[in-house]
């Protein structure tokens, strides 16, 4: 056992670094309980599209979080972990998908661009002009708009938030006297009472609370169903009669044909959407919402690897991430490979922190959650039976870590409140991410250039906006 630990020792400089073989394997763990829900999440969000199974996108997302928290240790050497990313897996399915009607297959195209572009980016420099055309003002509107966006749509997938054809949304009704069915009504009692207990966990400080958030909400709906069923009511034998344990190797078989390649099978046949759409739209939406992918990738990454490694105490002396560069060129890297895996965008996870803050100081917490991912690949038969209503508390909870970010925003000076307003309504309000930042872009520069201060603007962020206004005149 001492020539183990001497070996990791030596292999990761352990000592030096003030950790220990016991707590780095902790702090993956850590890592590990604090975002396995992305495997329940990620799958159930992509079902949507019609065109891929649960287990085919259980084992896509299993498979990315490996690669892409493999290749951050290696190159980084930080105790990160990478998955595909929430809120850029609901731009892929609700608006690439099921909003401009690109294939799933298609929209694996702009993935893999992001993926290549951003790699490009990293090689060359050129990351940080991009990023400093920009506003700080819609900068720091992204993450908390993408998170009002993921929490709305956790509040659909529930049942609580339904279509209203007077106002566009409503309340889902949990009247017990209006004689709804225990099915329908299940799930409302479950995903309200399943995020007070993820929030009332996280004030806690439990480890891995989203998780059991998520798995504690299952066995409530099973239980509410349970109660139904030996009541007689109908529609909750039927849950259970529904219910079968497949195989975990049906769930590979099914990556190999619905996932893996399709991209390059299928992808970069666009002829349907251009036949309906035509060549100028399918042009401007190619640009802009690559653009939109790759933007929010960045500046996702960027504030989760600088949120990761102060939450450890791992920045340098001047306060930057250490080997920053090597790090997002494993974000860029993973990126590419997910989109050939059939998955959206992969990139850092911000419950990267959970482990962080745990002692993990070293690749070696990395390699742990690898390794828990790749046995949780086998678990996907269990995984299946989480029901919407409690990953929705999932969606809906980091929401509310996203909208956060709104603290940082000058609130007071109209020509940031409005940009940053907007950038965040337009995001959930449209169901569209590029459109949020388009609007953001749009209204900062035009403030700017009302108040006399057109020449304070960069001529990229010109360039970006232009591109948005195109988009928004031509294609809608």
């Amino acid at each position: 056992m001492s020539k183990i630990k001497d070996f990791f020792d030596k292999k990761f400089n352990l000592t030096a670094k003030g950790t220990s073989v016991k707590t780095e394997i902790l702090a993956g763990l850590t890592t590990f309980m604090a975002m396995v829900y992305i495997l329940m999440v990620n799958a159930g969000m992509f079902t949507d599209t019609g065109a891929v199974s649960y287990g085919a996108m259980y084992i896509s997302t299993a498979l990315s979080a490996i690669l892409g928290t493999v290749l951050i240790g290696v190159l980084s050497g930080l105790p990160l972990a990478q998955a595909p990313g929430m809120g850029l897996n609901a731009f892929f399915v609700y608006t690439m998908c099921l909003g401009f009607g690109f294939t799933y297959a298609n929209a694996l195209v702009f993935i893999l661009i992001d993926g290549l572009v951003f790699i490009l980016l990293t090689v060359t420099g050129l990351r940080k002009a991009i990023f400093e055309a920009i506003p700080d003002a819609v900068k720091k509107a992204i993450p908390a708009g993408i998170g009002l966006f993921i929490a709305f749509i956790g509040l659909q997938n529930s049942g609580l938030v339904v279509d209203d054809g007077a106002t566009l949304v409503k309340m889902g009704s949990i009247n017990l006297l209006a004689g709804h069915d225990l099915v329908s009504l299940a799930p409302l009692f479950v995903v309200i009472l399943g995020v007070i207990a993820i929030a009332a966990m996280s004030k806690k400080n439990v480890k891995g609370a989203i998780l059991w958030g998520i798995l504690g909400s299952a066995v409530l709906y099973y239980a509410i169903l349970g109660v139904g069923a030996l009541t007689g009511d109908a529609g909750s034998i039927a849950v259970f009669e529904s219910i079968s344990l497949a195989n975990p190797f049906d769930a590979f078989a099914e990556f190999g044909t619905q996932a893996f390649g399709k991209v390059f099978t299928e992808g970069f046949d666009f002829s349907a959407f251009i036949s309906a759409n035509g060549v100028a739209q399918f042009i401007l939406l190619l640009i802009t919402s690559s653009l939109a992918f790759c933007l929010v990738d960045m500046f996702d990454t960027l504030g989760t690897l600088y949120g990761a490694c102060k939450a450890g105490d791992l920045l340098d002396k001047d306060g930057n991430v250490p080997n920053l560069n090597k790090a997002m060129l494993a974000d860029a890297v993973a990126t590419t490979a997910g989109a050939i895996l059939g998955t959206s965008t992969v990139t850092t996870f911000v419950e990267s922190s959970a482990g962080c803050a745990e002692g993990g100081k070293t690749a070696l917490t990395s390699y742990v959650v690898a390794i828990l991912f790749a046995v949780a690949m086998f678990l996907s038969p269990i995984a299946q039976l989480i029901p919407s209503a409690a990953t929705a508390t999932a969606l809906i909870y980091v929401g509310v870590l996203m909208i956060t970010n709104v603290a940082d925003i000058d609130w007071k000076d109209s020509a940031v409140a409005l940009p940053s307003f907007l950038t965040i309504a337009m995001m959930s309000f449209t169901y569209n991410i590029s459109f949020g930042i388009g609007f953001g872009l749009l209204s900062y520069v035009i403030i700017a250039i009302a108040t006399g201060k057109a020449k304070e603007i960069k001529v990229s962020t010109y360039v970006l906006t232009l591109i948005f206004l195109a988009m928004f005149l031509l294609t809608h």
